[in-house]
């Protein structure tokens, strides 16, 4: 997942209040910023279709198709019931490695459980015209809590076809440390086959006392997962409470520190732990933000269309509204530009689109999708 990356300097327009139909000199490239569509409401998942076509999730239960003209459909059948409470509802969408031949999406989502308890969820089912058919839900985080808070969640598939999930750890100080126990899906990422059982070769599989779905352990709250069309690693961000997002690779069996470490503070300025950064034991990550910019969506860009943007990571900030260029050497963040700053618009998923160009949804009270394209 790495090759250089380019800082962007944006220049925008003077105010706020920027529109998004602009042409915009960054630190390589010459970019045109425009409406793809609008007219939706918190706005969570993207993802294309191989005819061009994009399904969208909104957090209030409604998955749509966008047609290639950027036309939303009505919202289609078949999603299962979410918990909209707090940060949850429908979250994430990812269609399956073989979806020419399957039609399988798949949807995380806000379960809700007994005694108003919930989870993170994902289910499965198979696209036709109007809706979704065979729906079933194929994996749910154990275990579910009292809470409306950092449900994650990203679906990501290998080449192999193993489905990664990035699990929250439900934020509130009784159930955090619990991203240190293996024996609880909070705070990981989890591995998957694609009909929910788990592959034989998992880091704890067979191991008392262990979830064998968990694949790494020790996160906050993960809203960016990709992986590296490069390197084929998987790469996720997350919030850190008061400073400290990260950026990680992230790789079997290994802790990456949450809530014993961070580079940030608690939000009442205590101390995170004891207060250390990092320690043994744990892995560290390879680029983190001091304040945190509140990081979501996050994309590698491998299209030759913006070609001097090849090989750059993307990552959406919601806390401060901006799109961040990370130009990378391998494993390594050699340079940071930051975009579109002056739209104000929180960026909350980042895809690249059949076209070449990159694909932004807002989450902002303006809610849409942005193209961000070449300049002619």
């Amino acid at each position: 997942m790495r090759i250089a990356f380019a800082a962007l300097a944006f220049v925008l327009l003077a105010a706020t209040s920027a529109s998004a139909n602009e042409v915009i000199s960054t630190e390589k490239a010459k970019i045109k910023v425009e409406t793809f569509a609008d007219g939706l409401e918190n706005p969570w998942g993207l993802v294309f279709l191989p005819d061009g076509r994009a399904l969208v999730t909104e957090r209030d239960g409604r998955l749509r198709i966008v047609s290639s003209k950027g036309k939303l459909s009505a919202p289609l059948s078949g999603v299962p019931k979410v918990d909209t409470r707090g940060q949850g509802g429908l979250l994430d969408v990812a269609i399956d490695p073989d979806f020419a031949e399957n039609k399988f999406v798949y949807l995380s989502f806000a379960e809700l459980g007994d005694g108003g308890t919930n989870s993170t969820a994902v289910a499965r089912g198979m696209l036709t015209a109007t809706g979704l058919v065979d729906v079933k839900i194929i994996f749910s985080q154990v275990p579910k809590v009292v809470s409306t808070l950092h449900f994650g969640s990203r679906i990501v598939f290998d080449d192999a076809g193993h489905m990664f999930i990035s699990l929250g750890e439900r934020s509130k100080s009784e159930f955090r440390g619990q991203a240190q126990d293996r024996g609880s899906d909070l705070g990981k990422v989890v591995r998957l086959n694609r009909d929910g059982t788990i592959p034989d070769d998992n880091p704890y599989v067979g191991k008392q006392g262990m979830r064998p779905e968990i694949w790494s352990y020790g996160h906050r709250n993960q809203q960016g997962a990709a992986m590296n069309p490069w390197t084929h690693e998987l790469w996720t961000n997350e919030h850190g409470p008061r400073g400290g997002d990260e950026i990680n690779i992230v790789k079997a069996g290994q802790n990456y520190g949450w809530p014993v470490v961070s580079y940030g503070i608690n939000y009442d300025g205590t101390p995170v732990g004891k207060g250390k950064k990092t320690g043994p034991g744990f892995t560290d990550p390879i680029h983190y933000w001091v304040p945190s910019i509140g990081v979501s969506g996050m994309a590698f860009y491998a299209s030759d269309t913006i070609l001097e943007w090849k090989g750059d990571l993307f990552v959406g900030g919601m806390a401060i509204p901006k799109l961040v260029r990370l130009e990378l050497d391998d494993d390594r963040i050699v340079h940071e530009e930051a975009l579109l700053s002056e739209l104000g618009s929180r960026i909350r998923t980042i895809a690249q689109g059949p076209d070449g160009a990159i694909y932004l949804l807002t989450d902002d009270g303006e809610d849409r999708i942005l193209r961000v394209s070449a300049a002619e």
